[in-house]
């Protein structure tokens, strides 16, 4: 199967694209043949298994192999161990060099470490190449110590560095003999997956929704936010691409691109704290509820708190959720229902398209009390949340049509209306244990 020349192997995993994607690019520019590649992990194919993410991810993939093909190649897909598989189809081509993107979690790591010892052993140079991140975990760091646990310093920093992007490839070579795989049939998913779907989004974001952003974001019904982060989650979109463009907009774009920065700043937090996936980064002494109901029923958006149920059913439905409404839902478990908020992680992670373990982590830790936050007793309430974010409560009628008879504000305390026996089915209040503030 193997040719004469260089050949290199590209093992694609979360940089589903071929628009910077410096592990790509690097491999076009050095080698004489190119073999791109992605391994599946059966447990990715286990029926009930983050549903809206698998589909998410095959669609990205069969979009990426269009893409190599138009280019001259293909995308070779393998089933099995992700190390294994790959040092397979490296044998087989008669490999001298694995290009693989790097990145934060415990798993990618390991990953990289087991690459690393077999690619020593079989004499296959292995080039790990930062495609996930604008700013790579380490780069940058306080005086002090090794990374950033406060995250204003950090932007100060971040918003600073030079940022460089990596021209796709023209044309790639895909060695002869090489059997490409077959891609798991799909429904279509909502939303679409894939570079181009994500290149068309950032495209009519930077052109219509940017220069809004710093206005509408906070609006819960509106359609204020990019919702490109399922795009940035899987690699469709370069973070490097998405920084540089928006910057290019000026003044505008720095809320939007504060935001991105809250994405590299959590990376690096989980690359120097891997245990933070299950263990608090700073220890409260919290005492956790260990209520299954509850906890169920905030799952289902079933507590009868209008604006949590809505915002769970809008998770369940769609597989995305605005930043306000995770941090309403998360508050609610955490500080309000007194319940672990790995458990709450755990759900997001199975329902969120964009369920990327150091900004899920990151930010529930956060809300929690027991992650970056300098104020670790911060505890929203749901109906004053409501009333700020929500004002029309457009947004819970959307999600909750038991309450659409309910008018404006009167739905976020549907208990208070006569109106509320029209929704028998509606369930009553949660008995909470705590009054939230905010």
């Amino acid at each position: 199967m193997s040719s004469p020349g260089r050949t290199a192997v590209v093992l694609f995993t979360r940089d589903l694209r071929v628009h910077d994607q410096p592990a790509l690019g690097e491999a076009a520019r050095t080698a004489t043949q190119v073999v791109p590649l992605f391994v599946l992990d059966p447990a990715l194919e286990r029926p009930g298994k983050a549903p809206n993410r698998g589909a998410f991810l095959l669609a990205a993939l069969a979009d990426l192999r269009r893409s190599l093909r138009g280019l001259g190649a293909d995308l070779v897909v393998r089933r099995g161990d992700p190390v294994e598989q790959t040092l397979r189809v490296a044998h087989a081509v008669g490999a001298s060099h694995l290009f693989v993107g790097s990145d934060a979690s415990a798993y990618a790591k390991r990953r990289e470490e087991r690459l690393a010892r077999e690619c020593r052993r079989a004499r296959i140079e292995l080039r790990v190449e930062n495609t996930t991140a604008a700013v790579p975990p380490g780069e940058l760091a306080p005086a002090e110590r090794d990374h950033y646990r406060v995250f204003t310093p950090y932007w100060e920093r971040w918003r600073a560095e030079p940022l460089a992007t990596v021209e796709p490839p023209r044309r790639l070579a895909l060695p002869a003999g090489v059997e490409p795989g077959r891609l798991p049939g799909v429904a279509e998913p909502s939303p679409r997956g894939g570079e181009r779907e994500g290149r068309r989004r950032l495209d009519r974001w930077l052109a219509d929704g940017l220069h809004e952003y710093e206005r509408r974001r906070v609006d819960l019904a509106g359609e204020g936010t990019s919702r490109l982060s399922p795009y940035l989650h899987f690699g469709c979109l370069s973070p490097t691409e998405v920084v540089t463009r928006a910057r290019a907009e000026g003044a505008v774009a720095e809320a939007f691109v504060r935001q991105l920065c809250w994405r590299d700043f959590y990376l690096q937090l989980l690359a120097a704290n891997p245990q933070t996936a299950r263990e608090d980064l700073h220890a409260r002494d919290r005492h956790w509820s260990d209520d299954g109901d509850a906890l169920e029923r905030w799952r289902a958006g079933q507590n009868g708190h209008p604006i949590v149920d809505a915002a769970m059913r809008q998770l369940r439905q769609e597989g995305w959720l605005h930043n306000r409404a995770r941090l309403i839902v998360a508050s609610f478990l955490t500080k309000t229902l007194s319940i672990d908020w790995r458990l709450g992680a755990a759900v997001f992670s199975d329902l969120l398209v964009d369920g990327d373990v150091a900004n899920n982590v990151g930010n529930w830790q956060w809300v929690a009390g027991t992650g970056v936050d300098t104020r670790p007793n911060r505890a929203f309430n749901p109906i004053r949340q409501a009333r700020r974010f929500d004002p029309d409560g457009d947004y819970v009628r959307r999600y909750v049509p038991e309450l659409a008879e309910l008018e404006g504000a009167a739905v976020h305390e549907p208990w208070r209306s006569p109106l509320a026996r029209v929704a028998p089915e509606y369930p009553d209040r949660l008995e909470t244990r705590h009054a939230a503030r905010a």
